[in-house]
């Protein structure tokens, strides 16, 4: 199950980093149209500060260091940029081939999932590991080497 977890938590990175990349490419101005209007920002500041934190949160996945760290901002992020989905269903905004309110709203699901699975795959239910602090490891170290 952990090689799973990895798996899923490097796939996940793969896709945060592309999508970032394309917040400052690609897709740009689809993902303005995304950014709710009531945001006190610009769409254009908004859109590449995102994609740059998507690049950042995808490579910290891929890199495999304090999971559980990356997993819960990861989860974090997920949830602060919902609202920019919930605009585009609530305004029916054509964008990333969402061209019906159906459509929109099925994407609207996926969200919550995706903070799932970054928690899932960050293992961050988990119990942690802990080691002993120094002094217990060398009480644990003579005992077993003396008697």
């Amino acid at each position: 199950m952990h090689r799973i977890r990895i798996a899923a938590q490097l796939l996940l990175g793969v896709i945060l980093t592309y999508a970032g990349a394309t917040h400052l490419t690609t897709s740009r101005i689809e993902f303005q149209a995304q950014v709710p209007t009531w945001l006190p920002l610009s769409p254009d500041f908004v859109v590449i500060a995102s994609g740059v934190v998507e690049i950042l949160l995808g490579l910290c996945l891929i890199s495999l260091q304090r999971r559980r760290h990356v997993g819960i901002a990861t989860a974090i992020f997920f949830v602060a940029i919902f609202p920019g989905n919930i605009s585009q269903y609530v305004n029916g905004i054509d964008a990333f081939g969402l061209d019906t309110d159906r459509a929109r709203a099925i994407r609207l699901l996926f969200q919550p999932l995706l903070v799932l699975w970054a928690l899932w795959a960050t293992e961050f239910w988990q119990p942690r590991k802990t080691t002993p602090p120094a002094t217990q490891r060398d009480d644990l170290e003579q005992d077993t080497i003396y008697g």
